[in-house]
Order: structure tokens, then C-alpha cells, then sequence
């Protein structure tokens, strides 16, 4: 009952914006459960990416998933050049993150962390690069 009540307190357009982010996080929270299944089956990220002939890459999106992808990739053969993010302060372990904005340096692919948008966000790197755009999602139900 209490929660009706605080539900009835708020606007429309804050359970619109609360919903988007527990959809979101939802879908966060999915993503890194099949990363969990993948690792306990014995897959690898940096085979995967190796066997694709992409070794050298940028992660776009180095919050929580990018960061645990650059942890995933520190000591194999998967050189992360660098980090995209629109928030380009952030320290994503020691590498560099750039803005979109910047110039991009070439890289064999760069894969999005970014599990909302990801159709713009590969619009907007297609523009700057010439090389594969992948889906950390996507590449995670493929292994």
C-alpha cells in the first residue's frame, strides 16, 4: 500500500525515466549473467576476438561492462588501445578514454559495452572508423 502511495506522489515523466533505467539495468544485469555462464563453460572473450583476427581494439563504454572487459583482456594477446566514453575524465585502468568527438585511432574493431543505443552508437563510429563495430552482448551469446 505504501508503495501505491509514493507511486501516486510521482509524475509521469520521472516512472517513465525510472522505468527506462530499471530496463537498462535489466538488461545490465543479463549481459554480464551470460558473460558468468560463458566463463563457467570455459569460453574466452580474447579467443573469440583473436580467432576474428581482432587484436587490436577499443572498447566504447568503460563503465561497468568496460571496465570488466579491459580487466578480462589485460594479459592476453587483445591490445586495448584505448577507451571511447562520453564521460572522457573517467579511469578505466590505467588506459587512455577519449570523447567520441576526438579523433579515433585505428584499431582492428571496437567493441560496445553500451547495451542501450547501440544502433546510433555503431552509426556514429562508422562515420569516424573504418573497422568492425561489435556488441559485447552479441559477441556474448555467440561464444
Amino acid at each position: 500500500m505504501l508503495g501505491a502511495v509514493i507511486i501516486g506522489r510521482i509524475s509521469g515523466n520521472k516512472i517513465n525515466r525510472f522505468a527506462g533505467l530499471a530496463d537498462k539495468h535489466l538488461a545490465l544485469f543479463l549481459m554480464m549473467n551470460q558473460w558468468i555462464k560463458a566463463k563457467q563453460n570455459g569460453k574466452d572473450l580474447s579467443k573469440y576476438l583473436l580467432q576474428n583476427e581482432y587484436k587490436d581494439i577499443a572498447v566504447y563504454g568503460v563503465s561497468y561492462a568496460g571496465e570488466a572487459l579491459v580487466n578480462e583482456l589485460k594479459d592476453t594477446e587483445i591490445n586495448v588501445i584505448y577507451g571511447i566514453d562520453q564521460n572522457a575524465d573517467i579511469d578505466c585502468d590505467g588506459i587512455e578514454v577519449v570523447s567520441l568527438e576526438n579523433e579515433l585511432k585505428k584499431v582492428d574493431a571496437v567493441v560496445v559495452t553500451a547495451i542501450t543505443f547501440y544502433d546510433e552508437i555503431k552509426k556514429k563510429l562508422s562515420v569516424k572508423l573504418e573497422c568492425p563495430i561489435l556488441s559485447l552482448e552479441d559477441i556474448l551469446y555467440r561464444l
